[in-house]
């Protein structure tokens, strides 16, 4: 009897192991998949709301599979939409990577209907070897084969815009107008951008019943910028800049050069890692509203500057950072460095980390005024001061916890 029950413990004990790993094995197939959806601008609530076949993680970490969203400009000034799928934990090695373009006259709605239709389609496979697949039904939409659309704007973009600003009290005011107009011309072998802007800011107030302050700088410029596709890592440029500024003690002045540009990374990777190595050197005019501290009333000089930029996206975040140096030719000490970049990084489960930071390093503003700036000015920075740096830092750490989903969407009274 002591045997009898031995060999019913033994046999009970493996029945249970057996159970717990095909339960296990079970579930591998037939619960729906974790997804993270890794996305800047989009509509989180309504993809939810569209994919319910899926869970919605809010931690990569746990996801089976990472979607990573990244963007670029296209030639028309649309957006080209990159969808790289990562695979993970039981996914692992199943990647896989989708696009779309969205048009200008796209409406909002469109383009999300856009996006949730190709996350479907790239869900499928990891969706395709579970039980909720017998719930999934697949349709098609019989179109018309597309037609050869002529193009009366031959690849122009432009654009306008007007924006005023307007402030005041009792005893004080303030009104600011900026306008640009731009337009654009892109292909895969050539890319020309032109622009003009004009800036007006006025400040107004009243100390006392004898006493006003007012203040006024304004400025204004155009420029143009043509950039030939030598292969997948080098392109080589060419551009002008004319501009104005009272606060930088310029009546008139233009810059004209030529650029050179290497990425160490192809040119078709860009929506997801470049490194860019930049160099420019061109000519430079300044005819300055006053005498400036070096005596100049105006100047003829030769400018040159290189510039490293990296940009990245990639499941662990994001990396945007250029290292930028400017000198004169004349005077080499009249220089500049500028450092600056924004990093997301995701540390542990839960845990990511927020920093921005630009600095430089100041030795080149030759146009300053001769004279002694009165304090009305440097309060109300009516003119650019001298100074050997500037900085400005934000640092931010985000911790996320509870539910690993977030499959429930409830819009009342909004977000």
């Amino acid at each position: 009897m002591k045997y009898l029950r031995c060999i019913f413990y033994i046999v009970g004990v493996l029945l249970l192991i057996s159970r717990a790993f095909s339960e296990n094995t079970d579930d591998t197939f037939t619960i729906a998949p974790a997804v993270y959806i890794d996305c800047e601008d989009c509509d989180l609530e309504y993809i939810k709301s569209e994919i319910p076949f899926v869970n919605h993680a809010i931690d990569r970490a746990v996801a089976d599979v990472h979607i990573l969203i990244t963007t670029r400009e296209t030639a028309g000034a649309g957006i080209e939409h990159t969808l790289t799928f990562i695979g993970q934990h039981r996914y692992k090695g199943k990647n896989d990577t989708l696009y779309f373009v969205s048009e200008t006259q796209d409406s909002e709605d469109r383009i999300r209907n856009a996006l949730v239709q190709k996350l479907k389609l790239g869900l499928m496979r990891y969706v395709a070897k579970t039980a909720i697949a017998d719930d999934i039904e697949i349709s098609s939409i019989e179109k018309t084969r597309p037609t050869v659309v002529l193009d009366r704007w031959n690849n122009w973009v432009f654009s306008m815009s007007v924006h005023t600003y307007l402030r005041g009290e009792q005893l004080s005011s303030y009104i600011s107008t900026y306008a640009t107009v731009s337009g654009s011309r892109i292909t895969d072998e050539w890319k020309l951008e032109t622009s003009a802007y004009y800036d007006y800011n006025k400040n107004y107030f009243q100390i006392d019943d004898t006493t006003t302050i007012s203040s006024v700088t304004k400025g204004y410029g155009a420029g143009a910028f043509i950039v030939k596709s030598i292969n997948e890592h080098w392109s080589t440029a060419a551009g002008y800049d004319i501009y104005s500024s009272t606060y930088r003690n310029k009546d008139i002045g233009f810059f004209i050069y030529p650029a050179l540009e290497y990425n160490i990374f192809p040119y078709s990777q860009s929506t997801r890692r470049e490194l860019r190595i930049s160099y420019k050197i061109g000519y430079v005019y300044n005819d300055y509203v006053e005498e400036t501290i070096y005596d100049k009333t105006e100047e003829k000089l030769f400018h040159e500057s290189i510039s490293a930029t990296l940009d990245t996206k990639q499941p662990w975040g994001s990396i945007s950072t250029t290292l930028a140096g400017y000198h004169y030719f004349h005077d080499f000490t009249k220089n500049r460095v500028t450092l600056l970049g924004d990093l997301s990084l995701r540390l542990i489960k839960g845990f990511s980390l927020d920093l921005y930071g630009h600095a430089s390093w100041i030795h080149d503003r030759i146009s300053l005024p001769k004279r002694d700036l009165t304090p009305e000015e440097i309060i109300l920075k009516i003119r650019q001061q001298a100074t050997q740096y500037d900085y400005y830092t934000s640092i931010g750490l985000t911790y996320t916890f509870g539910s690993l989903y977030s499959n429930i969407v409830n819009p009342r009274f909004g977000d």
